[in-house]
This record gives C-alpha cells, structure tokens and sequence, in this order.
C-alpha cells in the first residue's frame, strides 16, 4: 500500500511539473507576441563586409505599420548614391494560406520588381545576407519548435530552441534559435542548409528598451559559406506615431523617398 501511494504521488507529480513546463511552440508564440507598438519608424545603417574585409555601407529609413496581425513597411536607401531611391515594400499578411506581397523599386532602370515564388523569396537582398524571406514576418505553426536545452549567453539565461519547417521547400533545413528567458527576446539564431550544414549565423549584439519596447539596435549575420558578413545598426527609433497609410503603395515606392 505504502509503495502504491509512493508512486501515485511522484507520477501526480511529474504530471504537475510537465503542465509548468513551456514547449519549443510556446516559447516562440511568446516571442511572436512581443509588443512593439502599432507603428515604428527608424533609420539603419548597413555594412557589407566581404572576405577580404573590404566594407560597403549604405544608409536607409523604415517606416512599417500594423494593420490587425498584418503589417506593412516601407524602405527606402538614402546613400551612397549608387543606391539612393531603392525602394522595398512588403506586405506581410497573418493567414498561412496568402503569400506576402513584396516590390522592389530601382530607380536606374526606373523599374518596379515584384518578389514573388519561392525561388525569388531565397535571393539575398541588395547584397546583403539576408534574404528576401528573411525579411518577412514567419508563421510560428510554419515550423515544428523544440525546446533542446538551456544555455547561457552574455549573462543571460535563454532556452535554445530548434525550429524545422514543415513545408520540404524551405530554404533551411533547420534554425536554432537562442531565446532569453527575461524577455522573450532572440539573441541567436543559426541557421542550416539543405544538407544541415551551418549556413549562418544571426547574433543580436545588442538589445534595449525604446518607448518601453525590448528593440534590437544592432544585429550582426554572418554567412559561413559565403564569408561575409552583414551588420545592421538601428537609430532615431521611434515608436506609435501616425503614419499615413498612403505611405504603403506602390506608387508611393517609385517616387524613391518620402517627403
């Protein structure tokens, strides 16, 4: 009798303590979920560096906007002059079923391109290191997330969770993703080819809170294949101001900057 009421009391209890514990899917819902205002306007400043060291940099401002749990935003480069007036305009849609709508605007060939199919998603961007699909919102239920470990990385606690997409077309066999257990905020994620080998590497060198929003204001991605390297820094943050929603059109794209 003693043994019986022993381990109805330790299985009662590992079924409390499994109930407690967040899966790799709520962890990542929980990511998903991280206010960041209705709108968000910023300057960045990118650096492409090569294997040999050599850098470019060019300069841009972002506008985006939240339209229920769809978004839109808006870019253009301010310099050098090589790319001043390209523009990219994405619209990301929440439904699994409608493929986001995405244009880019080059103002030497005075042409407006549309991102369209799966092949155009897996481009890098103007030379960047990331791609086009990189750029865009990503469903949390696309994958299937698994909590792998714990680790810590620069002080902080974070849970380490491995993402595999579901669709066999996706560009990355698998991510991995480092999560701070503080904020629910990603401070790394490495990223597989089709052949699982490391293609790159995104670290969030650098996280703060702007008009009470956890922002990134510096992330760094680093292709191992290609050995290059992109580095993005955010300033003139702001958050929650109007935002006209004229901003978002195509034809506000091709004037290649806002008044």
């Amino acid at each position: 009798m003693l043994k019986t009421t022993v381990l109805l009391i330790t299985l009662l209890s590992l079924a409390y303590a499994s109930q407690g514990q967040q899966t790799g899917r709520d962890i990542m819902l929980k990511v998903d979920e991280q206010p960041d205002g209705e709108t968000r306007k910023s300057t960045m400043h990118m650096e492409l560096i090569n294997k040999r060291g050599s850098k470019r940099e060019r300069t841009m401002q972002s506008y985006s906007k939240d339209y229920g749990k769809d978004k839109k935003t808006i870019m253009f480069f301010q310099q050098p002059a090589d790319v001043k007036g390209t523009g990219f305009l994405t619209w990301d849609y929440n439904d699994d079923d409608k493929s986001d709508d995405r244009w880019l605007y080059l103002p030497a060939m005075k042409k407006t391109r549309r991102i369209s199919g799966t092949s155009a998603k897996k481009e890098y961007f103007m030379g960047s290191d990331f791609t086009y699909d990189d750029l865009g919102n990503r469903d949390v239920d696309a994958d299937n997330h698994h909590l792998i470990k714990e680790e810590t990385v620069n002080g902080f606690e974070c849970w380490v969770i491995e993402s595999t997409p579901k669709d066999n077309d996706d560009l990355y066999s698998k991510k991995v993703g480092w999560i701070r257990k503080d904020n629910y905020m990603a401070v790394k994620v490495e990223y597989y080819d089709n052949q699982e080998r490391l293609l790159k590497v995104l670290e969030i060198n650098d996280l703060k809170k702007v008009d009470g929003f956890w922002t990134a204001t510096k992330m760094t991605m680093s292709n191992h294949q290609r050995n290059h390297k992109t580095i993005i820094r955010f300033e003139s943050m702001s958050f929650n101001e109007t935002i006209d929603d004229n901003l978002f059109t195509v034809n506000m794209l091709e004037r290649g900057y806002i008044q």
